[in-house]
Formats: C-alpha cells, sequence, structure tokens
C-alpha cells in the first residue's frame, strides 16, 4: 500500500519556495511507491466552473494500480491506416516505455523504493487560431506547410478536447502521483491577436467560445474562397486536397464557427509565453500599428503569385525582414487585389502589457493560480518570466524566450540572464530544491541575438550559452520545451531537455512528467504522452463538439507536406530519464 511521506522541510527550503513566486502547485507532494502499489486517496481539486450545456464533462475513473497505460499513449495511439489517398485513423498499439540510462545507471528494485517530488501536464504550441484574420499569409501555403492547414478551423475543439483528457487522469501514469498542474510552454495563440488570446483563457479556465471573427454568422475565409489551393470542404470544387483525396463535407464551416464550450481545467495551470504569442505572425516585431491596421480591416489577401509567395518565405525563413518592412510593401502593392471581409476590432495584436493584464484577469483564473505564474509586479516591471514552487522539494522557472526584435527562433536578454543566474544561486544556498525549466524555445532554436528595441544595449545569450549556464548548476534536472513540434529527449551533462511536440499538427500531444527520487542515488524523470479524448475513428457526419475534435486529428494527420518525423523514435516518446544525485 502506498503511503504519503512526511513532507517536513527545512525552514529556509519553505521561506526560499514561498518566496519564489506564486502559492505551490503541489506543496508536500511526497508519495513513496512501488510497481502495483496502490495510488493513496488523491488530495481535493478545485471544482470547476458551471458545468457546460454540451459536452457533458468527462469524469476521472476510479484509481487504477500503478503503473497504468489506459488513456494514454502506452495503451494505443491513433494510427492511420493505408498508404495513399486520405488516411483514415483508427486505434494502434501503444508506444512502449523506453528507459534511457545515458545519464546515470538503472539500479534494480527503485520501482519500490522510489518517492515522487512532482507530477504534472505539459502543454505547447496549441496554435489556438483565428483562421479569418487578414494578417495570416496562407497564401506561403505552396511554401511551407505550417503557413494554412487543413485542421486549422477546429483548433479550439481540439484542444477542448485534449482538456477533457487531462481531466480524466487520474495521476501520474508511472506513480499514480496526483497531477499538480498544467505547464503551456509557449505558442497558445497562433497570431497575437487579442481574440486568440481571449480564447485560450476561457478554453484553459472553462466557458463558452465561439471561434468566429468578422461576420457574426458566417465564415469569411480562404476555405470558402473558391480557390484551389485550399481545402474547400463545402464545395464540389476539385481542389488540390480533394484531389489527394480530403472529402466533401457540406456544413464543415457552419460547425466550424459554432459555439463550443470548454469545462476548464480541473488543476490550476501555469503559462509560458511563445513568439506566436508576442510577434505578429510569430516572427514580425511588434508595436507597428499597420499590422493593427491590417488585422482589423476589411481587406484579406488569400493568394499570390508562385514568385512572390518564394520571395516572402526566404525572408520569413532566413530571418532577413524582422520588423515586416518588406512584408508591408508586399500588402500594400497586393491590396487591390485582397478580399473585402467583414472588419473586427477584436483581432488587433496584444502588447505585452494586455497580455499580462489578461493573465491576471479575475474572469481567467480558473482553478487558479491568479496570474498563473505572473503577478502585478511583472506588469510594472514589464517582465514575462517567473519562478514558482512546484512543491517543498522542487521549483519551477518559466523563461521568456521570444527576440523582441524579431523572426520567429529566441534568445534570453541580458536582464532575465542574470535573474535566472541569481535565482539558480539562491536556490542551492537557501532551498537546494531540484530545478525544473520551462520555456517555449528548445536550445537549438534560440539563436536569434537581435537586439531587443526596448534595451538596445543589453546582450542576448543564445541556446549553447543557456545549456553551460544549466549544466553549472547540479540542482537543474529538466528543461521542457515546445517549438519544434517535434518530440526529442537530449541528455546534456547533468539534466535532460525534454521537447514535446505541438498539439496543432499530428500526432497531437501533451505530455505528463513525474520527477521521483528512487532513494539509490538517482532520480528518474518519467514522460507520457497522452492524445486529446476525442476518438480516433471519424464519422464525416458527425459535426458535434466531439466530431470535430476527431476530425482535428484526421486532417492534420492528412494535411499535405506535412512532416512526418514530428512523433520523435521511442527514446523520445515514454521514457524513464535516469540522472545521477548523492
Amino acid at each position: 500500500m502506498s503511503r504519503i511521506r512526511s513532507a517536513a522541510a527545512t525552514l529556509d527550503r519553505r521561506t526560499f519556495l514561498a518566496a519564489t513566486g506564486a502559492v505551490g502547485a503541489a506543496a508536500g507532494l511526497g508519495l513513496t511507491l512501488g510497481v502495483g502499489g496502490e495510488r493513496p486517496a488523491a488530495a481535493a481539486t478545485v471544482p470547476p466552473g458551471p458545468a457546460p450545456a454540451a459536452p457533458e464533462p468527462v469524469e476521472a475513473p476510479a484509481v487504477p494500480r500503478v503503473p497504468y497505460a489506459r488513456g494514454t499513449t502506452l495503451g494505443n495511439v491513433a494510427t492511420p491506416r493505408g498508404t495513399g489517398g486520405f488516411r483514415r485513423l483508427d486505434d494502434g498499439p501503444g508506444w512502449d516505455r523506453v528507459v534511457r540510462a545515458d545519464l546515470a545507471s538503472a539500479h534494480g528494485g527503485r520501482a519500490d523504493r522510489r518517492t515522487a517530488l512532482a507530477s504534472f501536464v505539459q502543454f505547447t504550441d496549441l496554435h489556438l487560431v483565428d483562421v479569418q484574420s487578414p494578417l495570416r499569409y496562407e497564401y506561403l501555403r505552396s511554401e511551407t506547410a505550417s503557413a494554412w492547414r487543413p485542421q486549422e478551423a477546429l483548433s479550439v475543439a481540439g484542444v477542448i478536447s485534449l482538456i477533457e483528457r487531462v481531466n480524466a487522469l487520474p495521476g501520474g501514469p508511472a506513480t499514480g502521483a496526483p497531477l499538480s498542474f498544467v505547464m503551456t510552454t509557449g505558442d497558445n495563440t497562433d497570431n497575437n491577436s487579442r481574440l486568440e488570446l481571449d480564447w485560450f483563457l476561457t478554453v484553459m479556465s472553462g466557458g463558452r467560445i465561439t471561434p468566429n471573427s468578422g461576420a457574426p454568422r458566417r465564415y469569411e475565409g480562404v476555405q470558402d474562397s473558391g480557390l484551389p489551393l485550399y481545402w474547400q470542404p463545402d464545395s464540389a470544387l476539385r481542389d488540390t486536397d480533394k484531389q489527394r483525396g480530403f472529402p466533401q463535407l457540406e456544413g464543415f464551416l457552419a460547425a466550424a464557427i459554432r459555439t463550443v464550450h470548454s469545462p476548464g481545467l480541473r488543476l490550476p495551470w501555469y503559462s509560458t509565453v511563445g513568439n506566436h504569442d508576442s510577434l505578429p505572425g510569430g516572427c514580425y516585431a511588434p508595436g507597428d500599428p499597420f499590422f493593427t491596421e491590417i488585422a482589423t480591416g476589411g481587406r484579406k489577401l488569400e493568394t499570390l503569385p508562385a514568385a512572390e509567395a518564394a520571395r516572402v518565405w526566404k525572408a520569413v525563413k532566413d530571418g532577413l525582414d524582422p520588423r515586416g518592412e518588406d512584408f508591408k510593401q508586399l500588402l500594400m502593392s497586393q491590396a487591390k487585389k485582397a478580399r473585402p471581409v467583414t472588419p473586427d476590432e477584436r483581432r488587433a495584436p496584444f502588447t505585452r502589457a494586455e497580455y499580462l493584464k489578461a493573465h491576471l484577469d479575475p474572469a481567467y483564473t480558473g482553478p487558479g493560480p491568479h496570474g498563473h505564474g505572473y503577478t502585478a509586479d511583472h506588469l510594472a516591471e514589464d517582465r514575462l518570466y517567473y519562478s514558482f514552487p512546484v512543491s517543498d522539494d522542487v521549483l519551477g522557472i518559466s523563461l521568456d524566450t521570444t527576440d523582441p526584435g524579431g523572426h520567429y527562433t529566441g534568445s534570453v536578454g541580458e536582464g532575465q540572464w542574470r535573474w535566472l543566474q541569481q535565482t539558480l544561486k539562491d536556490n542551492e544556498k537557501h532551498a537546494n530544491a531540484h530545478v525544473l525549466i520551462f520555456s517555449h524555445h528548445t536550445s537549438k532554436t534560440m539563436n536569434n541575438t537581435r537586439p531587443d528595441p526596448a534595451r538596445p544595449h543589453e546582450r542576448r545569450y543564445g541556446g549553447d550559452e543557456l545549456v553551460e549556464l544549466l549544466a553549472g548548476h547540479p540542482s537543474v534536472v529538466g528543461w521542457i520545451n515546445g517549438h519544434s513540434h517535434k518530440n526529442d529527449i537530449t541528455p546534456h551533462g547533468g539534466f535532460w531537455e525534454i521537447s514535446t511536440a505541438s498539439h496543432i499538427d499530428f500526432p497531437q500531444l501533451a505530455r505528463v512528467i513525474e520527477l521521483v527520487d528512487n532513494h539509490d542515488g538517482t532520480l528518474s524523470l518519467f514522460t507520457t504522452l497522452v492524445e486529446s479524448a476525442a476518438p480516433h475513428r471519424t464519422d464525416f457526419s458527425d459535426l458535434s463538439q466531439t466530431g470535430l475534435a476527431a476530425l482535428y486529428r484526421e486532417l492534420s494527420c492528412n494535411a499535405p507536406a506535412g512532416r512526418t518525423d514530428l512523433a520523435g523514435t521511442p527514446t523520445d516518446r515514454n521514457v524513464e530519464l535516469l540522472l545521477q544525485r548523492g
């Protein structure tokens, strides 16, 4: 029988952790567990807001014996059938757990000794997207699959289904320890839009969302444009996607903009910022009123000559136009070819201050914590990084790795760098808690050292330098991030970098992470991938909220030119990552 370990800790540890940020998500977490043991009764959770009319909230199942696989990719995984055309999804075999001993040896009997120190969920790259925004550049689809995806109109329904899955998990799959929080690691929105930000915060905290903009009762975007470059679901037009096997689905667009209901997370949740949250288009320096004018205005460009599209994509990909000056010239030169649409002020790009104010709005507190990591001090200091106590034994640090100078790759500024150094030093001096780092960008995608326009003389630090800094602090055990949309786990000296696939591109995943003490001089980080609660099999006649969530996944699987390596290898998926600790 599992038992709750004494959570007594030194005064210095408690004082330090309490001073680092918001109230700890799981103060005192520490469960001694063995394989096949029963999980102790879960701590009381904050009840969700008013129950939505539809769908009914998913109830958590009875506590299983651990380890368990049901509801995770250990049990089964959405798997495409067939080799050509539009492939349908079905239940497929789960992904086994792999033990990785790159950084420490795996000692026998550790499963009977281990104590859970932290148990939580990572969301990343949700990309809740207003597909009708005039600021989007779907016309680059001929150059890159990320410019427009057939599934994007269903992103809200897809994320709600992911929340339903997490709400139904009874605890950590490896240990059974109660899940204490969810951390989003950036690109919560797609296009730095106020409307998308409202959708994200409402989906996470609970409520009704109408994923529509512009005209209140009709869709105005590329999927009713009659252009063969895009899937025209309601039309008989033989567009390029239908030629690949995509179906004609009458009523799809009306269903896509219909009001949906999110139960909200039952767990506290924290927020980390990404480049799509901070930069218009995810790549252009913020603050230009021209982008606000385009986003809120009544003209939407939907097509470009092939040569122009190739030139624009090269500039985006190579970071040749970080302030968007050439992009502005393009939009002005093509204005007469843009489609008339209904203007909407809610599409305006949001500022850093507005991002913080929205998180601090009591309407979005949900199960907490208020501000989701951010406080009034962050607003006053214009700061998007923070630390927070995960438990008595674990400190979390959320970084802001977006470069305000523009481009989609990242870096860390001098002020944040010094704060991070001091936070790590103070932890080792006063608490010596294990440290988990959260960011949007990966170490491989932090190579953008353009000056911050607001701090032009401040140095910026890249991924290699951040790895070196973290490796110099034995308290750091994991760096958890996203951005690449791919599962990838890399050892760095004494800690693991855990990059998780997005929830917009197939296979649309989130990750449960459990940190345990094996009581033999080692720690283990267990990572278990989960899909949304939507069924793997789709029914083209089912355009309910659940049916749309299932279709969201299947469309992503069939997205033309979409990458096929985003699931990573077995060593990047469901794993036990060992670390040496004295």
